[in-house]
């Protein structure tokens, strides 16, 4: 299993079935938050649903292609993080993340970033770590800028949020780049 101590109150654990209740009520209660950025939050309707996304999740671990983690803080679950794919060939990998409302502010995020490309990196051994945000979330796109990731340009309309299309923004750090870790 995954588990990775950011600091004295926040831990990356690999989410489980065990976790599927609190994961759906976390989401639910922030849909207004998330559904700003994140597509999926309107098919999250249930516990079972969520239950169906950490099984998949499990299984891309299982197969060594990616995870899912949940992000712990004082004993609650706050958010999510995770590598979409893992593409071994090429040895790269993308970030995907979010956090509760409630718990923004904290450093959380970049805490938990900063250990996933490290991981990635030291243990792993890739070469290229991207993180996409939407161009006009802030927030999400203050991760890669404060860890130090380059800005490679702008994917024009990539995604299809409810009723319109977003840009998203490309980042990605190099394995000779990183300075961020161990």
């Amino acid at each position: 299993m995954f588990i990775c101590r950011l600091d004295a109150e926040a831990e990356l654990r690999l989410l489980e079935d065990r976790h599927a209740t609190e994961l759906f009520l976390l989401t639910d209660q922030n849909r207004d938050h998330l559904r700003r950025w994140l597509p999926w939050v309107d098919v999250t309707a249930s516990i079972e649903i969520t239950r169906k996304f950490i099984r998949n999740a499990l299984k891309l671990f299982a197969a060594n292609r990616g995870f899912q983690a949940g992000i712990w803080y004082q004993g609650r679950l706050a958010g999510v993080i995770g590598y979409h794919r893992i593409d071994w060939f090429n040895r790269k990998t993308s970030i995907g993340y979010w956090l509760g409302a409630s718990f923004q502010g904290k450093g959380l995020m970049t805490k938990a970033c900063r250990a996933l490309v490290d991981y990635a990196f030291h243990d792993l051994k890739l070469n290229r770590v991207e993180i996409r945000c939407a161009a006009q979330n802030k927030r999400s796109r203050a991760i890669p800028e404060r860890l130090g990731f380059t800005q490679e340009g702008v994917s024009r309309q990539a995604e299809w949020l409810y009723d319109h299309y977003v840009d998203h923004v490309i980042y990605a750090m190099l394995a000779s780049e990183w300075r961020g870790g161990r």
